[in-house]
């Protein structure tokens, strides 16, 4: 699949990135993650992102993180696009993005580099170093210690041919629009806030129409739902699964840091397609805020 096509691939659908499976002593189990992949794929999501933050990308070393891509991209071929998570550091962002287009993956999601803050120049090198480093499409994550501005996109959007595509999850809207204003139709723009339903609306305004659900992960049915009526314009539709279900798993969600993560994971195993648990220093979710989740999971009905 090359850069355009890619882009084209995630400018229209809903994009999930599936969670990563763990046995009981945390280690990567591809059978599992194959099995994962293969419930998910009917559903009919456009592309799907491994090893990303859903998928514990920062939890993930070397040679696990090539499993997962090489997992994911031998399970999906001719079906579904992969994109790989890379991060990190310029040096290990890049073995990262290499190891992803390896092992199949039609593009790379360049996740935030953590903890230092950057310039705007460093960013600049940094995404461009990662962008030269391979020939697949490369989306930036624009979340964390990675906030690009308007004008630095634009120079690496002429730099950098395969440069396809930003995700935002900052929702700094001053800055999205700017993004959008500037560059336009160069790069397919990508909704990327924890539990993006909630925004979608608000993001679709400004020129964001589609967007990653971690839901996906053990609701399809309903994400689906979701996506669909949002796309067609179905207001009540959207509204009736924002009260009924969105809002109350946010409440559960914020009861937690790394939450995000640890509310999906608890989310597959109470459906039935347990993905073993979260790698620290995330933690699970406590027993009660289980059964919380189990109850608003049961009023949706079978997925």
């Amino acid at each position: 699949m090359t850069p355009n096509e890619l882009k084209k691939a995630l400018s229209t659908g809903l994009l999930s990135f599936p969670l990563t499976d763990f046995d009981k002593e945390l280690r990567f189990e591809p059978k599992g993650y194959a099995n994962r992949l293969e419930w998910l794929m009917p559903y009919g999501a456009t592309v799907l992102f491994a090893a990303g933050g859903t998928g514990e990308f920062f939890s993930l070393e070397p040679q696990e993180y090539s499993q997962v891509i090489k997992t994911a991209a031998e399970t999906c071929k001719g079906r579904v696009p992969i994109v790989g998570g890379a991060g990190g550091g310029t040096t290990l962002a890049i073995k990262y993005a290499q190891e992803a287009e390896r092992n199949g993956a039609a593009g790379v999601l360049l996740l935030p580099h953590y903890l230092t803050e950057a310039s705007q120049e460093g960013l600049l090198a940094h995404v461009e170093a990662v962008c030269r480093s391979v020939k697949i499409g490369v989306i930036v994550y624009n979340r964390g210690a990675t906030r690009l501005t308007a004008e630095t996109l634009a120079k690496l959007a002429e730099r950098c041919p395969n440069l396809i595509g930003f995700k935002d999850g900052t929702g700094d809207i001053e800055r999205v629009v700017s993004i959008r204003q500037k560059l336009g139709d160069r790069l397919v723009y990508i909704g990327g806030m924890p539990t993006h339903e909630v925004y979608a609306n608000a993001y679709k305004a400004l020129g964001v129409p589609t967007y990653s659900s971690a839901v996906f992960n053990f609701i399809p049915r309903t994400a689906l739902e979701f996506y669909n009526a949002y796309w067609s314009g179905d207001q009540a539709t959207v509204g009736r699964l924002i009260n009924e279900f969105f809002l109350p798993y946010l409440a559960i969600r914020n009861k937690g840091e790394g939450y995000a993560v640890s509310i999906v994971k608890a989310g597959a195993t109470i459906v039935g397609k347990t993905a073993g648990p979260v790698r620290p220093p995330i933690s699970d979710l406590k027993p009660q805020e289980v059964e919380e989740l189990a109850a608003l999971i049961r009023k949706l009905g079978p997925q």
